[in-house]
């Protein structure tokens, strides 16, 4: 083989390397990053896993929120119609956060509470992520229980 043939491969072969590193660094990042949406029953099924990252969505239960005066750390209930979860934030929470409202918590499971690194809140109480909403709809039918904005079924007279 010619020395500038030679010369070539071995760029070749140096690009192909390169890429693969940098397309593994990549993969790997987004890996790390990925979070799932998970609902209280399916995360006390096990599905998100034990230690994972994941995203928690759901309503805030009604009467379920405290906060000791002076401190930043919020404790309240998510539910999905089927089951509750204890979650915990240390912050400072959305202003349009309130009780029975549309809320996705991102964090971890830690001695039987969801701990959140961080919430998103939406203002209008029809707003809910279109994947909470199937799974909630799935549990509303599930429990036979009418969807909230749904219209009521009428009896006949």
């Amino acid at each position: 083989m010619n020395p500038i043939r030679r010369r070539r491969l071995l760029w070749v072969l140096a690009l192909v390397a390169a890429s693969g590193i940098a397309m593994t660094l990549v993969a790997m990042a987004l890996q790390r990053n990925v979070a799932y949406l998970y609902t209280p029953s399916e995360v006390l099924r096990g599905e998100a896993g034990e230690h994972a990252r994941f995203r928690l969505g759901g309503m805030v239960a009604a009467n379920s929120f405290k906060r000791d005066s002076g401190s930043l750390e919020a404790q309240f209930r998510v539910t999905d119609g089927d089951a509750e979860m204890p979650v915990v934030y240390t912050g400072i929470l959305p202003d349009l956060f309130r009780e029975k409202q549309a809320v996705v918590a991102t964090g971890r499971m830690q001695d039987g509470r969801f701990v959140a690194e961080e919430i998103l809140a939406k203002h209008d109480e029809t707003y809910m992520p279109k994947e909470v909403a199937d799974k909630m709809g799935t549990a509303h039918k599930k429990h036979d229980v009418p969807a909230p904005g749904a219209p009521a079924a009428t009896e006949a007279r």
